[in-house]
């Protein structure tokens, strides 16, 4: 990404004169808020609830604590970090200071962000840059007039498009944002390159690695990794494998956790709310649909780690039932495509991956880059794509679309 001849965007002036709001004090606003008081920026956090902002403040302060007594950071670095945040209660975006950057981390409901950014827009000067960290709700919906809805409601039936839409775009980070590396810089269609540039250029000043994208459902990792859940999902549905094997067989792949730990620790009523979201403005692609698997855990209170039971039950923070059958898995791998789950989780990952380039979504490099970063996955799609070869990923697809027909594994063009 280059970005030299957008050295002199206001954005990227000396941080100590280059105010930043973060609105939304959740994990995801108080970690972006640290991450940007770290740079050395002075930092709004607002949020609505009275005292929510002050008490991030302090969770900031209790993580740092902790880096200190660790030896990782001095107390004077921690000091001068929380100098740079100033907590704010208003539920009125007017009434937030002046800045040259607003990262929006409120609750993921289009009608509220649409209410936030047109506030933002009477207050803040035609220069500031309004960016927002949703993981899920298109940019061009946020920027555009709307005629439905409880923003449009109280306009009189017609909320107006932005003014200025070229200076929103989305920054989306990872949790827990001080630790992940990775932030998708998100374009909308009005959204301006310098803008983007600039952005990108920021945020790899904050230590992270910026990937640029289209607005389009998903992104690039919360795209790309459907098929890593819902190959394994449909896998154990069927009766082909046990949960504690599959996973066992894609942690022997250099995968960092299986699909099925790794959805207990999300949560499974928050996989399942991003894959119902991409599958629903995908107008319901077969490639994308939840499982019946994944809903019956979720209607079931089966959440994972956090109620103690998802799809493994534990104790004290550990799986007490994921014993895998190691012998089994030796088995399935390399064996017939429908029971292997490597190979039928890598040609998805390599196929959707190919197909979001193809539509220009994003550059392969950064498809790779974001998977590697995003998931801690061992490879990005192209990387498996080069290994395996296109021929072998279409004949993988061809042979579970014989099994599965219906779309879910139809091959992208560009293979």
């Amino acid at each position: 990404m280059t970005t030299s001849h957008h050295e002199d965007h206001p954005l990227l002036a000396d941080p100590a004169r280059t105010p930043v709001a973060v609105l939304g004090a959740g994990a995801m606003g108080a970690g972006i808020a640290q991450v940007a008081a770290a740079a050395g920026h002075p930092v709004h956090l607002v949020d609505a609830q009275e005292g929510a902002a002050a008490k991030a403040v302090d969770r900031i302060r209790d993580g740092l604590a902790r880096q200190v007594a660790k030896g990782r950071t001095g107390q004077g670095d921690v000091d001068a970090l929380l100098g740079q945040i100033t907590p704010l209660t208003t539920s009125d975006m007017t009434t937030v200071p002046a800045v040259a950057l607003v990262v929006e981390a409120v609750v993921e409901h289009l009608d509220v962000k649409r209410v936030i950014f047109r506030q933002l827009e009477q207050s803040q000067s035609p220069g500031t840059v309004l960016a927002t960290n949703t993981s899920s709700l298109s940019i061009d919906a946020i920027v555009r007039e709307a005629t439905t809805g409880h923003d449009a409601a109280l306009h009189g039936g017609r909320s107006p498009a932005l003014q200025h839409p070229g200076r929103v775009l989305g920054l989306h980070f990872f949790n827990p944002p001080p630790v992940m590396r990775l932030v998708e810089v998100v374009r909308g269609v009005r959204s301006d390159p310098a803008v983007l540039q600039a952005a990108a250029e920021l945020v790899r000043r904050w230590g992270k690695t910026p990937v640029l994208c289209a607005s389009t459902p998903g992104f690039i990792v919360n795209r790309v990794a459907r098929p890593f859940y819902g190959e394994a999902q449909r896998m154990v549905e069927e009766g082909l494998v046990d949960a504690a094997t599959v996973d066992l067989a894609l942690r022997r792949a250099g995968f960092r956790m299986g699909p099925m730990e790794l959805t207990d620790l999300i949560g499974q009523d928050v996989n399942l709310a991003v894959g119902e979201s991409v599958w629903h403005q995908t107008d319901e692609d077969p490639r994308y649909a939840p499982t019946d698997y994944q809903r019956a855990l979720v209607r079931d209170g089966r959440l994972g780690r956090k109620t103690g039971r998802g799809v493994f039950t534990y104790e004290d923070g550990r799986a007490v039932d994921a014993d895998p059958d190691e012998e089994l898995a030796g088995r399935l791998v390399g064996g017939p495509v429908v029971t292997d789950p490597v190979a039928r989780t890598l040609a998805m990952l390599v196929n959707e991956g190919v197909d979001l380039v193809h539509r220009g979504e994003a550059s392969a490099e950064d498809v790779d880059t974001a998977m590697r970063l995003g998931t801690n996955y061992p490879k990005g799609p192209f990387g498996w794509l080069a290994e395996l070869g296109a021929d072998r990923v279409r004949e993988t697809l061809a042979e579970l679309d014989l099994v599965y027909p219906g779309g879910r594994y139809r091959p992208s063009e560009a293979l």
